[in-house]
């Protein structure tokens, strides 16, 4: 068997687009007929840029080869053009490559994923949310509105979730690590104080950042809402300075995480050795796929770390998180995004049942993509899949995030 065709499908998630602007979907098909789905998490370039890197890699690199041989593909794709280093776009482009492939080989072999790569760890993954609005809620005072916030985290306490994620402490920025203004540091704590008491302990409070605070920002914000227990404090700095982040997690009693925008074993294995964070947060679509995040993984396991994979994509980044959580010990959590939309493309073959994602059965990544209707959305608009701001962040007011890159209805 070897993998003979490139299909890349650039899909947009209708009103209100939670999970991005577009996904970007391989689609791989073998000389013997089988056809495997990835998808690649990388926004640094439009789609249209990516999927000529998508292309590239694969002819480059896979065309022709034995889908069983990972690892070589791996090295070819890591190597390339004299680096062995990370590279975002090019990794990116891999992940969902490789995803596809191990789709490939579980629908041969008529597996899950997870069979292949160390079989069944666990039959459920417990499952997280960011707290969207209720279509009743105005936007975007949603946003900067603790009330509302309480309001959905306690629908989801009702549905199951024991763990929910906000982030009120302002927008992203192009600009290196700043100083949280006053009315940033009463709004986080408002937010924490109100969804604590509306879910007393029934929860898990995730308190993300998008890694946007000088050192001693983090610090400051940290300790401000620290009397609310969240079980993690998510990139209180700008991910690439793991030094600063160390210091921030010697000085605040949250757990750090981390990940989202890290690529392979090389940037991780940074993390673990200098202390700056207990939980690892890979997007499998842009950390190097299945096989290179199982490594991530391992290494966490020697630092008593944990792996709680990212979701801001859609539902095949999501299965292959999934097929991952099921193989490893130290899986901590998933996050979700359970959209009508999510849940059409893959024909609810996922799905989060009292708080948990049970692990699929059928073969390969376990779910049944709805090609058609991917087509049937391409995506038309100029952004990024996610995008930040140029203009600092103001000291008289509130500094509102509205909910990463929300698509007009």
């Amino acid at each position: 068997m070897k993998l003979a065709d490139l299909d890349i499908i650039i899909t947009a998630p209708p009103a209100p687009g939670w999970g991005g602007r577009y996904w970007i979907i391989p689609k791989i098909t073998t000389d013997t007929g089988v056809v495997g789905y990835g998808e690649c998490y990388a926004s640094s370039v439009g789609p249209e840029a990516m999927k000529a890197v998508i292309t590239d890699v694969f002819a480059r690199h896979m065309a022709g080869e034995n889908p069983e041989n990972i690892e070589l593909m791996f090295r070819r794709v890591y190597s390339s053009g004299f680096t062995q280093r990370p590279d975002l776009t090019v990794i990116g482009a891999w992940s969902g490559l490789e995803m596809a492939c191990w789709d490939i080989l579980g629908k041969d072999r008529d597996r899950p994923v997870h069979a292949l790569i160390g079989g069944r760890t666990n039959d459920r993954i417990r499952a997280y949310t960011y707290l969207y609005p209720r279509p009743t809620h105005p936007l975007p005072d949603f946003w900067s509105n603790p009330d509302m916030a309480a309001e959905v985290a306690l629908d989801m306490v009702e549905q199951g979730y024991t763990a929910v994620k906000f982030d009120p402490a302002g927008p992203y920025t192009i600009r290196g690590g700043h100083m949280p203004s006053m009315h940033d540091l009463s709004l986080s704590v408002a937010f924490c104080k109100q969804i604590r008491e509306a879910v007393g302990d029934r929860a898990d409070l995730l308190f993300g950042t998008h890694g946007q605070f000088s050192t001693g920002g983090a610090i400051r914000l940290g300790q401000a809402i620290a009397p609310y227990s969240p079980l993690w404090y998510e990139e209180p700095i700008p991910p690439d300075n793991v030094a600063e982040m160390a210091k921030v997690a010697g000085a605040v009693p949250i757990p750090i995480a981390t990940g989202e925008r890290l690529t392979t074993k090389a940037e991780f294995a940074t993390v673990l050795r200098s202390g700056a964070a207990t939980i690892l947060q890979p997007a499998l679509g842009r950390s190097g796929g299945i096989w290179e995040t199982k490594k991530i993984a391992a290494m966490a396991e020697v630092y008593n770390a944990q792996v709680a994979p990212h979701l801001y994509a859609g539902p095949v980044e999501w299965a292959a998180n999934i097929q991952l959580a099921a193989s490893i010990p130290n899986i901590l959590m998933a996050e979700t995004i359970e959209t009508p939309f999510h849940m059409a493309l893959i024909k609810s073959s996922l799905s989060v049942e009292g708080g948990y994602i049970p692990v699929p059965t059928a073969p390969g990544l376990g779910i049944d993509f709805d090609e058609d209707l991917a087509r049937a959305h391409p995506y038309t608009g100029d952004g990024l899949h996610l995008q930040m701001q140029q203009d600092a962040i103001g000291y008289h007011g509130v500094n509102s995030f509205e909910g990463g890159a929300p698509v007009k209805a």
